[in-house]
C-alpha cells in the first residue's frame, strides 16, 4: 500500500517580504492573472465553507473540507495583499483606491486591463469594457470588448450600490440619483419604444413580471437598476480616465464630445483632485 507523505504547505500560503517587493513591479499580465486567481479562490472558499456548514449540520466528518476552505481563504488574502501593493504603487491606483467601493483587487484589475495610450477619451474605455450600447457581439464575430474588464465593471457597479448609504460615498449617490431619474422617465412613458424593441429582440416569457412591464410600454425595475449602475460606473471610468490622462501626459484630457460640440454642460468634477 502506498504511503501518503505529509507536505508542508507553509511556503505556498506564506507571502514573504520578497514577494511583496515583487508585487510593486508586477507586469500587467501577472496582475491580470492574480485578479482572476483571486476571484477563483474567493468562489472556492465560499463553496468550501458552504460544504463545511452543510456537513456540520448533518454531523458528517468535514475536517478535510475545512482544511481546503482555510487554505483557499489564506491564498485569497495573500493574493489580495499582493494586489494591494501593486495598486498602491502608482498615483492612478492611489486615486482609484481613494474612492469608496474600490478596493485593491478592483483597482489592480483596472490598472492591468486599461492602456491609457490606447484610450484618448473615456469613451474608448467604455467601449473596451462593454459599456457602449452601440456595440453588439454578433454571431461569428470577434467579441468587441474585454470580457474580464466587463465583469470587473459589473462588480464596480455592485460595489457602488453597497456603499451608497455611507456618508463618504460619491458614486453610490450618483447611482441613486440616476435611478430616480430613470424611474421618473419610465413612469412618464419615455421608454415605450425601448420596451417594444426589447420584446422584439428577446424571447421573454409571457408569464414573467418583466414581460408584464414591457408589454405595457415600461422597463422593469431590474432594467432601470442596471442602467443606473452602468451610469455610475461610466462616470467613475470617466474620472479615472481624467486622472490617468493628466498623470501620463501632463495635461488635461480633451472635453467629451457632447460638452465640446453640443453645448451640453453637465460635467461632474473629479473627486479628490
Amino acid at each position: 500500500m502506498e504511503t501518503v507523505t505529509e507536505v508542508d504547505l507553509s511556503p505556498v500560503i506564506k507571502l514573504s517580504r520578497d514577494i511583496k517587493s515583487a508585487a510593486i513591479v508586477l507586469s500587467d499580465t501577472e496582475a491580470r492573472f492574480l485578479v482572476d486567481a483571486y476571484y477563483i479562490m474567493q468562489e472556492n472558499r465560499k463553496r468550501s465553507f458552504n460544504q463545511v456548514r452543510a456537513l456540520g449540520e448533518s454531523e458528517e466528518p468535514n475536517q478535510v473540507i475545512q482544511w481546503l476552505a482555510d487554505q483557499s481563504s489564506t491564498l485569497e488574502k495573500q493574493i489580495k495583499n499582493a494586489l494591494d501593493v501593486y495598486s498602491m504603487s502608482s498615483e492612478v491606483g492611489q486615486w482609484a483606491r481613494s474612492v469608496l467601493g474600490i478596493g485593491p483587487v478592483l483597482a489592480a484589475g483596472l490598472l492591468a486591463h486599461i492602456d491609457i495610450e490606447r484610450a484618448p477619451t473615456a469613451g474608448h474605455i467604455w467601449a473596451y469594457a462593454g459599456l457602449d450600447p452601440t456595440k453588439s457581439w454578433k454571431k461569428g464575430k470577434k467579441r468587441p470588448w474585454n470580457a474580464a474588464l466587463k465583469v470587473l465593471c459589473w462588480k464596480i457597479g455592485e460595489s457602488f450600490v453597497k456603499v451608497s448609504s455611507r456618508e463618504k460615498d460619491f458614486y453610490g449617490k450618483i447611482y441613486r440619483e440616476r435611478k430616480e431619474y430613470e424611474a421618473a422617465k419610465n413612469a412618464a412613458g419615455d421608454y415605450k419604444e425601448q420596451a417594444a424593441r426589447k420584446l422584439e429582440k428577446f424571447d421573454i416569457g409571457k408569464d414573467t413580471a418583466a414581460y408584464a412591464c414591457y408589454i405595457k410600454g415600461f422597463l422593469p425595475s431590474g432594467h432601470l437598476d442596471a442602467r443606473a449602475k452602468r451610469y455610475a460606473t461610466k462616470m467613475f471610468l470617466s474620472h479615472l480616465h481624467h486622472v490617468w490622462y493628466e498623470k501620463y501626459y501632463g495635461k488635461k484630457p480633451p472635453l467629451p464630445f457632447a460638452i465640446a460640440h453640443l453645448d451640453h454642460v453637465h460635467l461632474i468634477a473629479v473627486p479628490g483632485i
